[in-house]
């Protein structure tokens, strides 16, 4: 019992920490922000191991006002450089930048597999393959080879509508109700004119024409043919 009381602790510790921290910590991962995981994640695991909780959580509390400091200081130029690393070009007008591979120690055949991922299978047609400081590779297609849009054929479209949840997994999402100045009757209503009831809805969300898309637990009948093919055993 009290090494689950202890491990809760730890727990609740570490992701107020985190939460304090930011979404950058966990979202764009350079090699700073993952030293400052990798540390926070063996202060705060220590306590369940030893009984120095307290002193863990101060040690933790420690890491995360450093980490902020640091933070705010990659704001200016100055530090930015000096803290993360500068973008390393690969591919410049179809050519392989050799250099800039061994700088990053990437195979040719590594660099490819990255281009592939992202739908190009040809050098000749990137205008410009950069691996940037998170470690992830941007690619910019050459003028000839990027996708059509619809701006190059002077078309006008619409603006683009989200479609906003109002039932997920049997469970209603009211502030998005408020936000659309609805209430639970009109979304009953809604959900009665289905025959179904909203402990079964996996999702319903509001459409752009003002109607309710919903998609509950019961799956439409599928004939056996081509287009009806499941991976898996459950064909």
């Amino acid at each position: 019992m009290d090494i689950f009381f202890r491990t809760f602790i730890v727990f609740i510790a570490g992701y107020l920490f985190l939460r304090l921290t930011g979404k950058k910590a966990v979202s764009q991962m350079h090699s700073f922000d993952l030293l400052y995981i990798f540390v926070l994640t063996n202060i705060i695991s220590t306590p369940i191991e030893d009984s120095h909780i307290g002193k863990a959580v101060i040690y933790a509390g420690i890491t995360v006002i450093l980490y902020r400091i640091f933070i705010r200081l990659t704001i200016h130029n100055k530090f930015r450089w000096i803290l993360y690393e500068t973008p390393t070009v690969l591919i410049s007008n179809g050519d392989i930048d050799r250099k800039g591979l061994k700088k990053v120690r990437m195979p040719i055949n590594e660099l490819l597999a990255h281009l592939r991922i992202q739908g190009y299978t040809n050098t000749q047609n990137i205008a410009l393959a950069v691996m940037e400081e998170t470690g992830s590779i941007s690619v910019i297609p050459k003028a000839e080879y990027r996708p059509v849009q619809p701006s190059d054929l002077q078309l006008k479209v619409k603006r683009e509508y989200i479609p906003i949840p109002l039932i997920m997994d049997g469970q209603i999402i009211y502030h998005n109700l408020k936000y659309l100045q609805l209430d639970q009757d009109w979304l009953m209503s809604e959900v009665q004119k289905t025959g179904g009831k909203i402990k079964d809805i996996t999702l319903a969300t509001f459409l752009e024409n003002g109607k309710v898309f919903i998609d509950d637990n019961r799956l439409s009948d599928q004939n056996h043919d081509l287009y009806s093919y499941k991976p898996g055993n459950d064909n």
